[in-house]
């Protein structure tokens, strides 16, 4: 310890004095948590295994006993000894009863939910607009190559051709000049006959 020129002092620690400082810190720590913990334990309560423990040595109290169950049963046989029986209803004989009632007819079933028929694929070229012919042929044929051009994203139609009844053109459009040639390429790359496909203005 060093007085400086205005009179303080400056107290110097070294190591050990620093670790002594540190350890004596520790130590009443750990005797505060000592005690807290003991406090703490013996202010837990105890009211709860003492109701367990009664708990377990007493007895139901719903039970019965054999004088009072023979009570009930004496009970029982008294009020059902004051009961009246009902009177039986007179029977009917069959002449009394009149006609017998014919039943019910069953319910009649509910009409089975139609069969989805096939789309649609019969129209008529707009006037006016340019379609790609693929090939003219029966109902039957044209129908489901039509069907097959919608499942690959064509707009197809079979239309009938006013001079061979029976004979439907196969169409994929409208579409315009400009998208003819795209559409042929689009077709052949689906398996389809573009190239060969005729060009029609209706």
């Amino acid at each position: 310890m060093s007085r400086n020129d205005e009179g303080e002092f400056e107290l110097i620690l070294g190591n050990r004095q620093l670790m002594s400082v540190f350890f004596i810190v520790v130590i009443l720590l750990g005797v505060f948590f000592a005690m807290g913990y003991i406090v703490g334990r013996n202010s837990s309560p105890v009211g709860a295994p003492e109701v367990a423990s009664r708990g377990s040595d007493a007895k139901p109290v719903d039970a019965d006993t054999p004088s009072s169950s023979r009570e009930k049963a004496a009970n029982k046989e008294t009020v059902a000894a004051d009961v009246p029986k009902e009177a039986e209803p007179p029977k009917e004989t069959a002449a009394q009863q009149g006609p017998a009632t014919k039943p019910a007819p069953p319910p009649e079933p509910a009409h089975a939910p139609a069969k989805p028929t096939r789309a649609a694929v019969s129209d008529q070229p707009e006037s006016g607009r340019t379609y790609l012919q693929l090939s003219a042929i029966d109902h039957d044929k044209a129908e489901i190559m039509v069907e097959l051009l919608r499942k690959k994203k064509f707009s197809a139609i079979a239309a009938e051709i006013p001079e061979k009844p029976g004979v439907f053109r196969v169409l994929v459009g409208p579409i315009s000049e400009a998208d003819v040639s795209k559409t042929r390429v689009a077709l052949q790359d689906a398996s389809f006959p573009g190239k060969e496909a005729v060009r029609r203005t209706f």
